[in-house]
């Protein structure tokens, strides 16, 4: 057993289930509506550019719950050294279709062998929301140690209070997974109790496709 591992949330399964029936209809969206690309938003797109400006040079970067790769892709034509992985089979499917030379692999974000200080830089891009509570801080702290100093975190998350239970997903597909929703000083602070330096915030109001969201940069410093 790895040192660092965590424990494995109790849904897991069911929430991979959920993500890879939506897969297909996900994909769709995002190449016909712009929904999910980053250059289709330009506050969004502005993060992840600095993002890339910052951690640039300090060697891989990890995207965490990468879907079919969108994110991934803009940074490797960044002329970033990055990777991506995600819980569902399908969606990497798909990312390795549409983004023929990046580098994808199947892996939970709780289920990383990451090595200490082994990474310039590391995505949770609208991709840990499902983790439940007591899980996320762990996750966090797990990508702090492996974050070279000077590297950073960036993610993305949906702003609110409580837990959303969804059942239909992108087009009425059935699914089951809990989105966890966390008020931006909330996050912050978990994002400094893994040891992070939270160094930029991006608070995002709702709009007709998706309730109000937070984006949060945060760098380890020693």
């Amino acid at each position: 057993m790895h040192a660092n591992r965590i424990e494995r949330p109790a849904d897991l399964d069911v929430v991979r289930d959920s993500y890879d029936r939506v897969a297909d209809n996900y994909v769709d969206m995002v190449l016909t509506t712009g929904i999910g690309d980053i250059r289709r938003h330009p506050w969004y797109k502005a993060s992840i550019d600095a993002f890339a400006d910052t951690v640039g040079g300090l060697g891989p970067v990890l995207d965490v719950g990468c879907g079919p790769g969108t994110v991934t892709a803009y940074l490797a034509e960044r002329g970033l050294d990055v990777s991506g992985v995600d819980l569902s089979p399908r969606m990497i499917e798909h990312a390795r279709r549409l983004h023929p030379r990046c580098r994808f692999e199947v892996a939970s974000a709780t289920d990383l062998d990451l090595a200490e200080a082994s990474l310039g830089g590391v995505l949770g891009w609208w991709s840990l929301f499902n983790l439940p509570r007591d899980v996320l801080p762990r996750v966090l702290a797990l990508f702090a140690r492996a974050l070279k100093p000077g590297g950073h975190l960036i993610t993305a998350t949906h702003v609110g209070d409580g837990d959303v239970v969804r059942t239909e997903a992108y087009g009425g597909v059935p699914v089951r997974w809990t989105t966890h929703r966390w008020r931006p000083e909330q996050l912050v602070d978990l994002i400094e109790r893994a040891g992070l330096r939270p160094v930029a915030e991006l608070r995002v109001p709702a709009d007709e496709h998706t309730g109000p969201g937070v984006v949060v940069m945060a760098g380890r410093t020693g």
